[in-house]
């Protein structure tokens, strides 16, 4: 008689720094995890560079913020648009300044050293177990589960599992998406690019901030990445030769303004392909979608590894309170609307840059400089991080679907390590008195946390917004903010409750 498949709650294709985030943020949950991953290590070289602040607020909620913190560093200089006679034409505005998540708003790093930080996370729950060296062969869903077969490439046996949910964060050619058959739209940009990092061996006088150097000639993109890492991005013209461009001696003539060969080592040379790519349909049943696996965005934000970081938050607390029975299955139809409009925001601002960065004709390029120099430098910022429809009051979308701030309270906790991973319901007593039996009950049913003495600065946020109370996810967005008994018993109705 054949041997049961093992049942876990999620299984997760691919142990990138989405897959691995996600299963941290479960494995934190209690949840039985499967990772399914069919490289053997950490691939060496650098990928990702940069993640934002609300990014490391996540790793925080995973019990990793402090590990995370000594391999980055904040990246506080910003980003500056230069054209081919050296001005400035655009600033993505820099702070050395602590942002609303409680850290500084950019930092920088080196990707396989955040990968280590992730998978040594994972080493805490004995309930996570992560196959190295097996290939997911097929999937298929019934009302009860996901099956899943896997090769090892070991020795090639096939294996099952079962799963109460599958994540393909599998990448940009994701077999999970192949079988959910998803199209992806294309956003407009496609165009190769030369990524060449290298490792300075002395000082070099090169600048702390990003550059985009918006020259028609050879369009590049600079970058002070962790330590004496560097990085330049050369777009590919058509008349290159790409198994030329490669080569040592042409690489060091391209970055020869800046660098000189004898003053930092060659770490690595590759031409990508940069697309600008969404996923239409991010679940079909028990099986799931995220990062590249349902999005890919131009690096010219620093934002493709963030938007994976951003679904494995947006999804682990669902998949949790749904499995745990304190929600709806249908609160897992909302990580789709939630997140793509803020995925496609992110994809759309990185065209409209690179559409400034890779202009290569010179008259259009005399022309775009000629608008900038028409006044000041234009400072601009991501798109704010508002989600679409989904569990949250749609009546005050100016707070509602909104990240809450991260103040540091005065017993010098973070916000979010007094809250945890819950729902959380904070205000005046006298405001959460006012509340129905029938609305505090549902505060129970949803685990929430409810605190009924505000640390100042919670207390100041309320007042600058004449709250009397705020309700937030355990992803810490806003569900709705209350002036009023009734207004909470409203907002507390966006609490996702099983029946």
């Amino acid at each position: 008689m054949a041997e049961a498949a093992p049942v876990y709650d999620v299984a997760i294709v691919g142990l990138g720094p989405t897959g691995a985030t996600l299963a941290n943020l479960l494995g934190a949950a209690g949840r039985a995890v499967l990772v399914i991953e069919k490289e053997a290590g950490i691939f060496p070289l650098p990928r990702a560079i940069h993640f934002d602040g609300e990014v490391l607020r996540i790793f925080q909620a995973a019990g990793l913020r402090e590990q995370v913190l000594a391999i980055s560093r904040p990246g506080t200089q910003g980003m500056h648009f230069v054209n081919g006679a050296g001005e400035t034409m655009l600033i993505r505005g820099g702070s050395a300044a602590l942002g609303p998540h409680g850290c500084a708003n950019n930092y920088y790093f080196h990707q396989p050293q955040l990968e280590a930080v992730l998978r040594e996370g994972l080493a805490r729950f004995p309930q996570v177990r992560v196959l190295l060296r097996h290939e997911l062969t097929a999937v298929a869903q019934d009302a009860e589960a996901a099956t899943l077969s896997y090769r090892s490439a070991e020795d090639g046996t096939v294996h099952r599992a079962r799963a109460r949910y599958v994540v393909g964060c599998d990448g940009a050619r994701s077999p999970i998406r192949q079988h959910i058959g998803s199209p992806m739209v294309d956003l407009g940009l496609r165009q190769p690019w030369l990524v060449f990092d290298v490792v300075l061996q002395q000082p070099v006088d090169l600048p702390d901030h990003t550059v985009q150097h918006c020259d028609p000639r050879r369009p590049m993109t600079y970058c002070n990445v962790v330590g004496a890492r560097r990085r330049w991005e050369i777009m590919v013209l058509p008349d290159d030769d790409r198994e030329a461009m490669v080569q040592p001696e042409a690489l060091w003539k391209l970055v020869a303004p800046w660098v000189r060969p004898e003053q930092a080592r060659l770490e690595r040379a590759a031409i990508y392909t940069f697309h600008s790519v969404i996923a239409e349909g991010w679940r079909q049943g028990r099986l799931f979608l995220a990062g590249d696996a349902c999005h890919q965005t131009p690096p010219f934000l620093g934002q493709g590894m963030c938007a994976g970081i951003r679904d494995a938050s947006n999804l682990a607390w669902k998949l949790d309170a749904v499995l745990a029975g304190r929600a709806p299955q249908a609160l897992l139809d909302t990580y789709e609307s939630e997140r793509k409009p803020h995925v496609r925001a992110l994809i759309e601002l990185a065209v409209r840059l690179g559409n400034i960065i890779q202009t290569t004709d010179p008259a259009l390029a005399a022309e775009r400089d000629a608008r900038f120099r028409a006044g000041r430098p234009e400072v601009f910022e991501l798109p704010p991080q508002l989600l679409g429809a989904g569990a949250f009051d749609p009546e005050a979308p100016g707070l509602a679907g909104r990240p809450f701030p991260q103040p540091r309270l005065q017993d010098g906790r973070l916000l979010d390590d007094l809250l945890g991973r819950r729902s959380a319901v904070i205000g005046r007593a006298d405001a959460l008195r006012a509340a129905a039996p029938a609305t505090a009950q549902r505060w129970q049913r949803c685990d929430a946390i409810v605190i009924d003495r505000p640390d100042p600065q919670i207390d100041a946020w309320l007042q600058a917004h004449d709250a009397r109370a705020v309700i937030l996810r355990p992803d810490r967005y806003i569900v709705g903010v209350a002036r009023s008994g009734p207004d909470l018993d409203r907002i507390s109705q966006y609490l996702p409750v099983a029946p």
